[in-house]
């Protein structure tokens, strides 16, 4: 059992501390132009005006990216405060308008049917109680809404472990550090099969799951 897995079987696990502000910098420094695509399929499934939750947003830049994008009311939520905080800086100094709040998935802050599109990115199999966390996704999703989550695949292949580090850093040692560190963040993330059998727990009823990379795109209609 990875170190992970053994933790989340305690708490939802959030990141907080000087951790926080490590994780926001090499976000801006080396993850914006993954942050932006993010952004871009998440728009390319929304109307103007539309709402849209993002669950776990860590240093807020996909909500930050999908502001810049087109005309919609953005909310994240986060467990750590700290992350909360830095979200709000974040977005101030990038003159967009995101609401940031405090929040667990498992016990939403918000009312039922308020969101057209609910996002949550690399943080699902962080999440103590991941049929709970689907089932307050759909509490909280509009009728006929989407969620898209996005996350490691605990069955990705070695050749593609180390194509995708090779991306990252063309440095012998950080191609491989990078290697490490996805292989123990797929150990501890959902194959494909574990994603359909925790939506077979809701009341969803249909999905679209797509492997991309070291990683799954799982798309849930309601």
């Amino acid at each position: 059992m990875s170190v992970m897995k053994f933790f989340r079987q305690f708490k939802d696990l959030g990141i907080t501390g000087p951790f926080t502000r490590w994780y926001d910098k090499n976000t801006r420094t080396n993850r914006i132009a993954e942050m932006q695509g993010y952004a871009k399929e998440v728009a390319s499934h929304l109307k103007d005006n539309a709402s849209v939750l993002e669950v776990a947003p860590g240093p807020g830049y996909l909500s930050i990216e999908l502001a810049k994008i087109g005309n919609y009311t953005i909310t994240g939520m986060d467990i750590s405060a700290d992350f909360v905080e830095i979200c709000r800086v974040n977005a101030k100094r990038e003159n967009v308008n995101v609401t940031f709040v405090q929040g667990n998935v498992s016990a939403m802050p918000f009312e039922d049917n308020t969101f057209d599109f609910i996002v949550c990115s690399a943080a699902f199999k962080n999440f103590k109680e991941p049929v709970v966390a689907i089932k307050e996704m759909y509490r909280v999703l509009k009728d006929n809404g989407i969620v898209l989550i996005i996350d490691m695949n605990h069955n990705v292949s070695k050749e593609i472990l180390i194509e995708e580090a090779g991306k990252i850093s063309k440095s012998g040692f950080e191609r491989w550090f990078m290697k490490n560190t996805f292989k123990q963040l797929c150990n501890s993330a959902y194959t494909r099969d574990d994603f359909e059998n925790i939506i077979k727990q809701t009341s969803f009823s249909k999905n679209d799951i797509k492997e991309i990379g070291i990683g799954l795109f799982v798309y849930i209609y309601k």
